[in-house]
């Protein structure tokens, strides 16, 4: 018979890995604004060195050529990332869901062993744990939204953070 403290303690161990992740969202965020400041910096960069060849210089035409060839580089280079970041994305999606199935799966042949274990007593015991397992559904089935509710945010928040880490990227690969 599977108890409800075990039903917790696996629960507790699904929201673990959720913080967990979020952890390193936060981590990634972070990280994504400090390569935004640097892809600001290399952008105002790259337009004084554009307004000064408008002007005239010749001597840093080259140097500006060697920028836009930079840029378009850097460019290329974060459209394989981002890619690569969408893969990785898609592949922790599944996982999640995969482990959130997994977990449901889990509680539903708890449930289901625990209803059938009642159902061979007299009558009157019959009714009072349907009216029990009913109480319990109802619970599984809030935790089934709170999970997947919880899910959809991480996934927001990936989807987010790569944007952010690809911004980074651009921004280390220019300098």
């Amino acid at each position: 018979v599977v108890t409800r403290d075990d039903v917790e303690e696996s629960l507790k161990a699904v929201f673990q890995f959720v913080r967990d992740k979020e952890q390193l969202l936060q981590d990634l965020r972070s990280q994504i604004e400090e390569t935004k400041k640097k892809i600001a910096e290399k952008q105002r960069e790259r337009d004084y060195w554009l307004e000064y060849k408008n002007v005239g210089s010749k001597i840093h035409a080259e140097r500006i050529s060697s920028l836009e060839k930079d840029i378009a580089d850097v460019k290329y280079e974060l459209e394989r990332t981002e890619e690569y970041y969408r893969e990785a994305l898609k592949v922790v999606r599944e996982e999640n869901q995969k482990l959130f199935d997994r977990h449901m799966k889990l509680l539903s042949e708890k449930a289901l062993k625990n209803a059938v274990g009642y159902l061979d007593k007299n009558c009157r015991r019959e009714i009072e744990e349907n009216e029990w397992l009913k109480e319990e559904v109802k619970i599984y089935r809030k935790e089934e939204r709170d999970l997947k509710a919880s899910v959809q945010l991480l996934e927001e928040e990936n989807t987010s953070l790569v944007a952010k880490l690809i911004d980074i990227k651009l921004q280390h690969l220019r300098e």
